[in-house]
């Protein structure tokens, strides 16, 4: 099994801010990475109640099925390689993949017959060393909406706070109370099923 911890803040950014940060940081196309998460819960989102996130991210070719849970600091990921077979399984409907994931659904008594596939986001992503963490420039595209956001993955909370209010300030970027993108997903889509509701 393998498992991380994830301390990382976020900031969604106005398009024009995303713009300039690649510039700052000289990031071209050549440095962008393609990524697609697929979004899984239950139909009664248990998963989204218990703070936990399932996914399967799929980037240059490989699949990858993540769990995400709260912890005390930061995010609990658990990850499983997953063949292309296997993930074009899950997402026509059939059930998770036998391993240490359907393991711990088990045991958040979640049962993982009733984990439905919700949809996807695509990314388009660039990373760049930044003093003491990772700093990440997301472009979005997920049920007809486009979103920027700049992250700051750190292995210390404190000091990766610290240098990331730092840098918004340095280049005036408010800071904005930022879901993750599968929480602004979710809202996305629940907007979209109360418009059809509402027609």
């Amino acid at each position: 099994m393998v498992q991380e911890l994830e301390i990382e803040f976020k900031n969604i950014l106005e398009e024009e801010e995303y713009h300039r940060l690649l510039s700052v940081f000289s990031i071209d196309e050549d440095k962008q990475v393609v990524q697609e998460n697929y979004y899984f819960d239950t139909p009664q989102f248990s998963l989204k109640d218990n703070g936990a996130a399932l996914r399967i991210r799929e980037k240059k070719g490989t699949y990858i099925l993540t769990l995400k849970q709260p912890v005390e600091r930061g995010l609990l990921e658990t990850h499983q390689p997953l063949t292309e077979q296997e993930a074009k399984h899950m997402l026509n409907g059939g059930p998770i993949v036998e391993g240490d994931i359907k393991t711990i659904l088990n045991n958040l008594m979640i049962d993982p017959m009733d984990i439905t596939y919700f949809g996807s986001l695509k990314t388009l992503r660039a990373e760049v060393e930044y003093k003491e963490g990772l700093l990440v420039l997301d472009k979005s595209y997920y049920l007809n909406q486009v979103d920027y956001e700049v992250e700051y993955e750190v292995t210390d909370e404190e000091i990766g706070k610290q240098l990331f209010i730092e840098l918004l300030k340095q280049y005036h970027i408010p800071i904005r109370k930022t879901d993750n993108k599968i929480r602004r997903f979710y809202e996305r889509k629940k907007h979209i099923l109360l418009g059809e509701e509402h027609r």
